[in-house]
């Protein structure tokens, strides 16, 4: 039988910090006051003495419900957080329990351990006296008149922890860290205009969500800064919105008019920072479309800035796609937007780490987007990013990584020798017994307006280009199949040049849409609106830098060999990579060894 950690809940309730006590489960009782909501508070034991001031935190409740802390159980402590109450005018530590284990089921102990009083009438009368004490100790909270007043005269100030949060109560006072604040954002519909900004906030209990709309916008957004602590209190809490907030809580928070943040100046160490729960790279695989998912990740390379148009709304858009690798060499897509995109710098190759990157899906191929919920920090000092970065400069740099995502590549990875078109002239690739494949930087010095798009199968798997039937009818010859609707697909001929020669290539539907930066669709519906407006954007592709990897193959047409070059795979530049590969090409011509 486990040994019960005897005295723990007296040193405890006199403010001493006891490591993973043992203790017996001698009864609980859920708080029958309207103001307190599912609540549940334990009668627990040391063996030498019970107390009742102990709340079980809400995301445990399965633990009473499914009848696993039972009367008798032994229990280990694994994690708890403690806060100052008032009770009848005595201050009184109440223990709530985060996390907790059971070493021994309460009908395999079936007695009271210890010198506690083991009459159950009496451990009743206890529990319903103790429950009625902290009924009034978390709805109770001396001078709380005012939380600014009780800073500026130096008074005790009584903490609630996050997890303890309820809507039923709002008598309280948290401290806590500020881990994220969102850009203010605008909204505009039937109802009227507005804003609203929300921060996260993270104490060693939990974390939540607070909000502020309209004019509490403007009054805090200044007064927010990420990585200080604040006091916060009276604000209205709800149930969260799971669709916009990743957070494990069930509540979020709402500032109000009444509403009170001030800076908390003195030592706040024991208030975590940010928590991550890293996945590697490779899981994202494995993982459903709109999962959530914690990633750690440096910067192999970026894309510039990209503006598009939104289809519904015809708002614009600015992304900026960011390839990030770990050290098992996985490679994924990382999608910022807005501001974020804006100020985005990967020169540096800068490790990045992520909470909340929703996963998309794109041919096949999976990809990260940051949302409104995600968090994103640059460079973190952690000892998993400066390891990861010390695994870039010794082997990841220059090593070729296995992408997730084929919207990077085109649906293709970047293996295969690098080479000027005038070497692959001169070397004749594409020609019988001559390799075909080659990946080259170059610049788009023209794309063809004219035949890229064209209307395609909607079929899944079919890129058939259908027969428009005149009646409101597409036929499709391969699938022997009338449509009511089709698919736009792009089908791309472009001009790249290097410094040493020009090179006619086909860009399809996935690679194309790269090069030209839009989808199929959007430009299809450009075209239908405004064939000039199309055209001007077709033409915006020329004179942008990309690495490709092409294919050359030699076909007979009327009689006549020709040489075909098709776009497998297209990336943006890395630059601090395609040095290197400049640099060992000069050591080469100079015969300088490696």
């Amino acid at each position: 039988m486990e040994q019960l950690t005897k005295g723990a809940l007296d040193r405890i309730m006199n403010g001493e910090d006891v490591d993973e006590p043992i203790l017996q489960i001698l009864g609980h009782k859920k708080l029958s006051s309207s103001s307190s909501g599912d609540r549940y508070r334990l009668l627990v034991s040391d063996g030498v003495m019970s107390n009742s001031f102990t709340m079980l935190a809400t995301q445990l409740n399965n633990l009473i419900t499914n009848n696993i802390l039972s009367e008798h159980s032994i229990v280990q402590i694994k994690r708890y957080a403690i806060s100052m109450v008032n009770n009848g005018g005595t201050q009184r530590r109440v223990m709530v329990i985060l996390n907790i284990e059971v070493l021994v089921p309460g009908h395999e102990v079936g007695k009271v351990l210890g010198s506690v009083n083991t009459d159950s009438a009496c451990v009743r009368a206890c529990v319903r006296a103790c429950v009625r004490a902290c009924v009034r100790a978390c709805v109770q909270n001396p001078g709380f008149n005012n939380l600014n007043d009780s800073i500026s005269n130096g008074g005790g100030i009584n903490t609630t922890p996050i997890i303890a949060l309820s809507p039923y109560q709002n008598r309280w006072i948290i401290k806590a860290r500020v881990t994220n604040k969102s850009t203010i954002r605008t909204w505009s519909n039937s109802r009227g205009e507005g804003k609203l900004f929300s921060f996260d906030l993270l104490d060693e209990s939990g974390e939540i969500r607070c909000t502020a709309f309209r004019d509490l916008c403007d009054k805090f957004y200044d007064r927010i800064e990420i990585g200080q602590v604040y006091y916060i209190s009276r604000c209205q809490l709800k149930p969260s919105n799971k669709q916009f907030n990743n957070l494990k809580n069930d509540y979020e928070m709402t500032l109000t008019n009444d509403s009170e943040i001030a800076p908390c100046n003195e030592e706040s160490e024991a208030i975590p920072t940010l928590q991550f729960n890293f996945s590697p790279i490779n899981s994202v695989e494995i993982k459903s479309k709109d999962d959530l998912i914690d990633v750690l990740g440096i910067v192999k390379s970026c894309s510039d800035v990209q503006v598009l148009t939104a289809r519904t709304s015809g708002r614009e858009l600015k992304k900026r796609d960011l390839n990030i690798v770990d050290e098992n060499n996985d490679m994924v897509t990382v999608t910022l937007w807005g501001a974020q995109a804006v100020d985005f710098d990967g020169s540096t190759n800068p490790v990045v780490a992520i909470k909340g990157a929703r996963i998309g899906e794109f041919n096949g191929g999976k990809n990260l987007s940051l949302v409104v919920s995600s968090m994103m920090q640059i460079d973190p000092d952690i000892p998993q990013a400066h390891k990861l970065r010390g695994w870039f400069k010794a082997v990841g740099m220059t090593q070729e990584s296995r992408s997730l995502s084929k919207s990077i590549g085109g649906g293709g990875t970047m293996n295969g020798p690098w080479l000027t078109f005038k070497e692959v002239e001169r070397e004749r690739f594409g020609h019988q017994d001559k390799p075909n494949i080659f990946i080259v930087k170059a610049t788009v010095n023209l794309v063809r307006a004219e035949n890229a798009l064209y209307k395609s199968c909607p079929a899944e798997g079919c890129k058939k280009k259908v027969i428009d039937q005149s009646n409101g009818m597409y036929k499709c010859e391969k699938c022997s199949r009338d449509y009511p609707n089709f698919t736009y697909r792009l089908l791309v001929s472009s001009n790249l040049v290097d410094y040493s020669g020009n090179q006619w290539t086909t860009a399809f539907n996935d690679e194309g849409e790269v090069m030209v930066n839009a989808t199929a669709q959007e430009l299809g519906e450009l075209k239908e609106k405004d064939n000039d407006a199309y055209l001007e954007r077709i033409g915006a592709a020329a004179f942008k830098s990309y690495i490709f990897k092409l294919r050359l193959r030699l076909e007979t047409f009327n009689d006549e060999n020709r040489l075909k070059s098709t776009v497998i795979a297209i990336q943006p530049i890395n630059y601090k990579a395609y040095t290197e590969h400049l640099l060992n090409k000069i050591k080469d011509l100079a015969n300088i060894k490696k």
